[in-house]
């Protein structure tokens, strides 16, 4: 995707009422870029990558071959949406009572 794009798409998850933030990790879970504080881009950033490769992996166990497109996880506080890539993924948190 151009830059251009990536801002556009950004911005207008940016705007949806109820989000608290978005990052954007590398392979590695190294936050490329955030809304949130640097403690919590870091926590999120390194947890939900650790939890991407486990379902992954527990996803190519189950079906081989197959590929993760999307990871919705809701509990009562927040509602995390993880969009992975071989090479970058997109985090969104949000309030799910504000949806």
């Amino acid at each position: 995707l151009a830059m251009s794009k990536i801002e556009e798409i950004w911005n207008r998850i940016n705007t949806h009422k109820g989000v608290e933030g978005i990052i954007i990790i590398d392979s590695m879970g190294t936050a490329i870029k955030s809304t949130l504080d640097q403690t919590k881009t870091i926590e999120y950033g390194s947890l939900v990558n650790q939890f991407r490769e486990r379902v992954s992996s527990a996803i190519k166990a189950i079906h081989s071959g197959e590929e993760i497109m999307f990871i919705r996880i809701r509990s009562e506080k927040n509602e995390i949406m993880i969009a992975p890539d071989s090479e970058f993924s997109l985090i969104v948190v949000q309030n799910p009572s504000e949806e």
